[in-house]
């Protein structure tokens, strides 16, 4: 807001994050919460009353020119909960009871659901990332504290986590989920077959360990037989080391073509259908994706 509001003239577009909100395990979560209510204008007590939060301000980073949300889930377990259930859960929590680490796993299974749902009415795109061991070195985290580095991939399962949610909502042409992976295993075996079927899912690009000559290659080698391209959502990239995008683009556009190449030279497609795929992955899918 204050970028738009000064003569500067860029196009910042914020991304809707509630992680901080949504991990009742986290020992921040008690006050993250107290905040959204403080940003809100009234007090959180009640699971009513933190769904209306979180759609409040969807609304207000909507006005703000966001156009997705991202939720960082150490598993895409998806389930929901019956409203008395998520009030109770919630309640306890603010009571400082505390829940169970299978409760907290059921609220954020519950949450994602509710994260799709809202995607369906106010149309911002769904994006999740599974699969980090975050602050994996107790050396790192006592030095510098959370979010500094180490983080490790680690094994993530989609067929049955995600089949409550792609049952309800993944047929739905309102919602777009976009799942990215650090678990690259499961790209030919759940993430391609899954994309390739429901119509609202859709894979985002190889990512921080896997953003690399040989981890795009793999990435297309895996996916593109049955999710096919059109299935994927190009390249966006989400570094916070600015000056290397342009790099990071040119590496991904570079490996893509390479693969495209390597298409027409078996005569799969030919060089027409590789001009155009070769835009798509550089181009067109990631702006339709991000309905930009």
């Amino acid at each position: 807001r204050v970028i738009r509001e000064s003569d500067w003239d860029a196009r910042i577009i914020p991304c809707f994050r509630p992680d901080a909100v949504v991990k009742l395990s986290s020992s921040s979560w008690m006050t993250e919460v107290e905040k959204l209510g403080e940003v809100c204008g009234f007090e959180i007590d009640s699971y009513a009353r933190y769904i209306q939060a979180l759609e409040e301000r969807r609304t207000f980073f909507k006005s703000m020119g966001a156009v997705s949300t991202d939720q960082g889930v150490t598993t895409p377990y998806t389930h929901r909960l019956s409203d008395r259930q998520a009030d109770d859960l919630i309640k306890r929590a603010l009571q400082g009871n505390g829940c169970t680490k299978k409760e907290e796993a059921m609220f954020t299974a519950h949450m994602l659901m509710e994260m799709a749902r809202m995607s369906i009415e106010d149309g911002l795109v769904m994006q999740i990332h599974p699969g980090s061991y975050r602050n994996h070195s107790n050396l790192l985290f006592e030095r510098f504290g959370a979010d500094k580095g180490c983080d490790i991939p680690i094994r993530t399962e989609y067929t049955h986590n995600l089949h409550e949610l792609l049952n309800a909502y993944g047929n739905n042409e309102r919602l777009s989920l976009i799942v990215f992976t650090l678990d690259e295993t499961s790209y030919s075996r759940e993430l391609a077959p899954l994309a390739g079927h429901y119509p609202a899912m859709k894979l985002g690009p190889p990512w921080w360990f896997h953003d690399s000559i040989e981890g795009m290659m793999r990435y297309r080698q895996s996916v593109t037989e049955t999710a096919g391209i059109y299935n994927t959502v190009g390249f966006n990239d989400d570094t916070r080391a600015f000056p290397s995008i342009p790099a990071r683009h040119d590496l991904s556009r570079r490996v893509d073509s390479n693969f495209l190449a390597c298409l027409v030279a078996k005569h799969i497609i030919d060089m027409t259908d590789a001009m155009v795929m070769s835009r798509a992955l550089a181009y067109d899918l990631v702006k339709k994706a991000y309905k930009l």
